[in-house]
């Protein structure tokens, strides 16, 4: 059995007649039926009903069917990724980044791959790990980072950072300690995210504690960014959360008070891509940036 007879009976299947498949695959028609013929032979069964102006399978070609298409998906796989190992001379990267990718030394991430690749176009889209999870995994995105947990249904996922996330109050007495998930349940809460709410995995682990303590997290307001949920805090209006990279950042409002959650949280930002699916060299290049920027950074980010 060999993969040119695979490909024959996949582009007959599909396309109806031995004439179409050889038309595909760019091979006499007697090539085409001769190949199909010969894997009946080693069979010994027969795949298609002939006699009809259309090739319709038997009992025999609808159980080899889809063995057949993954054996030649598996082939062509393999031959864009030996392809991708080709000169960076073009080509266009596609990559997920965290919405709050500044506050992990990922701003200069495309000034450093076109000035290593200035050929390549990047097409670099922030938006939610939830949103960027389901990008890469139906095919949109190559690749992303994300922050977990995710759902990772045909997904390879590699975590590379850990970085801690506390309490943030203008108020020093809530601060004082570490703080409960009864604690954070009862305080007026300002989270970002708003239009993934509890689907972003930080909101989410704070659900599944808040599940498990039995109390339900209410927020005061609800709005999308991180920078205008501190502003707010910083006002008085209500409490927040923040990694330690945003609070280590020369833009946290002064006047705001920090405390760990009394069972440490985390957010763990990784990288995803489809799992079974090589990367474009483009795409693998800038993935290797930012696993490169994200591990150095790892090290120097506070306790």
């Amino acid at each position: 059995m060999t993969l040119n007879q695979l490909k024959a009976f996949v582009e007959a299947q599909r396309l109806g007649s031995f004439t179409a498949a050889a038309r595909s695959l760019d091979i006499a028609q007697a090539s085409a039926s001769e190949l199909v013929r010969r894997l009946e032979a080693e069979l010994d069964a027969e795949l298609f009903v002939r006699g009809s102006r259309t090739l319709t399978l038997t009992a025999a070609g609808q159980e080899l069917l889809p063995y057949a298409q993954e054996a030649v998906a598996a082939a062509d796989s393999g031959v864009r990724a030996v392809h991708s190992l080709g000169s960076l001379g073009g080509g266009t990267a596609t990559f997920g980044v965290l919405r709050n990718a500044d506050y992990y030394l990922l701003a200069n991430l495309v000034q450093m791959f076109h000035a290593r690749y200035p050929a390549v176009r990047v097409r670099l889209v922030g938006q939610n790990s939830a949103e960027t999870a389901s990008a890469v995994a139906a095919g949109v995105l190559e690749a992303g980072l994300v922050v977990l947990p995710i759902d990772d249904e045909g997904l390879a996922v590699t975590p590379l950072l850990r970085d801690e996330v506390h309490y943030v109050s203008a108020d020093e007495e809530r601060t004082r300690e570490p703080v409960t998930i009864e604690a954070l349940a009862a305080a007026p809460l300002v989270l970002y995210d708003a239009h993934y709410g509890w689907k972003d995995p930080t909101r989410r682990q704070l659900a599944e504690r808040a599940q498990l303590a039995g109390v339900g997290i209410d927020p005061l307001i609800e709005l999308e960014h991180v920078e205008a949920a501190l502003k707010l805090a910083a006002a008085g209006v209500g409490d927040t959360i923040a990694s330690r990279a945003v609070i280590a950042s020369p833009t946290f409002p002064a006047g705001l008070r920090t405390a760990p959650f009394a069972e440490p949280l985390y957010d763990t930002i990784a990288l995803v891509r489809r799992r079974g699916h090589p990367l474009s060299r483009a795409t693998r290049e800038l993935a290797r940036l930012a696993e490169d920027t994200l591990r150095e950074l790892r090290g120097g980010l506070p306790d």
